[in-house]
């Protein structure tokens, strides 16, 4: 059902987009309107998702750990695994954001005959996860040409090293390929394996049929259905130095492909896909692992009147006697 209603939902942006330009001619609303407003979303919910998250307390210590941590000068610690300083924490951070460490450590548990429990390493998610995700930045570092003048060399460059094949004109870039075989395989994995499909929801699928189509339209309009690039450039510096424009004959291909940037944008706040923020305020990541160093102090306590042990044998000692109960004080 989750499947099935994320599908229908992006292809009912795609026709949405497809009607408003083709049909009615809302050109102006798809290329400007609706562009400015998910940014808007995207910057204030982000903003907001941050803040929200960095409020809230953590009085101790609860990062999540799978090595020794510092004890006896003779007991060898894992210092990236489980840090106990800052700058450990800060590599172990570095580690998770950019090569997903804690990913790559994942294995896949199986019972077979014997019974015998066997695990074995599962790098295949670790693998479309990295691709996935510099696939993505690079093409977004890719698409910076359309916004800004003259380009810079970075973004120059990036292009270069990502198109390297070149495979007749227009060249082939990898992470086009590598990113719609990405989030192929991450669908895939969610419909095959029963237990991600029992868990899967449409807040699972939903982003990654919107990425699916982004990819798709993408590709189609630089290898198959070409786009005035002139143009598309000046609808973007339009935008990006807010006199927007819409110029004509773009194509309605392109307002698809922006109506769907466009929901992405507007999505990600409010969706799962904000770990992009999230994971570097995630205490269970960015706190070292010092309980047993120094004492943590919870700063929620406040005095509580008790009733201890010795008052309470004064208010019931003859009583206790009474019953045979052994007393402090007789």
């Amino acid at each position: 059902m989750g499947i099935k209603f994320s599908l229908l939902a992006v292809l009912a942006l795609v026709l949405v987009a497809f009607l408003g330009v083709e049909a009615i001619g809302m050109n102006y609303l798809f290329g400007v309107l609706v562009p400015y407003l998910a940014f808007f979303l995207f910057l204030t919910g982000f903003i907001y998702r941050i803040l929200k998250w960095a409020r809230a307390p953590v009085p101790f210590r609860i990062p999540t750990t799978s090595g020794q941590q510092k004890s006896f000068s003779w007991v060898k610690q894992n210092k990236l695994d489980n840090p106990s300083t800052k700058l450990a924490t800060v590599g172990r951070m570095a580690l998770e954001v950019l090569l997903f460490r804690s990913l790559f450590k994942n294995t896949k548990m199986e019972f077979r005959q014997g019974p015998k429990i066997s695990y074995q390493w599962e790098k295949w998610l670790w693998l479309a996860g990295l691709a996935f995700h510099y696939s993505f930045f690079i093409i977004v570092v890719r698409h910076l040409r359309f916004f800004m003048e003259p380009v810079p060399g970075f973004v120059h460059l990036t292009e270069s090293l990502d198109g390297f094949l070149q495979l007749g004109l227009p060249g082939l870039y990898i992470t086009d390929l590598l990113f719609l075989a990405a989030v192929t395989y991450l669908f895939i994995r969610r419909v095959v394996i029963p237990q991600m499909r029992y868990i899967s929801l449409p807040a699972d699928y939903f982003p990654l049929f919107l990425l699916f189509g982004l990819g798709v339209t993408g590709v189609l309009m630089r290898y198959f259905t070409k786009v005035d690039i002139v143009k598309v450039k000046e609808l973007a510096m339009g935008l990006a130095t807010l006199h927007p424009t819409v110029p004509e004959g773009i194509g309605v291909l392109f307002f698809i492909h922006l109506f769907l940037v466009s929901t992405l944008m507007a999505y990600f706040p409010f969706s799962k896909l904000m770990h992009l923020g999230g994971v570097f305020l995630s205490p269970t990541r960015n706190l070292p692992n010092d309980s047993r160093i120094r004492r943590h102090i919870n700063p929620w306590n406040y005095p509580v009147k008790v009733h201890t042990y010795e008052e309470y044998e004064d208010d019931f000692r003859e009583k206790m006697i009474e019953a045979g109960l052994p007393v402090e004080k007789e």
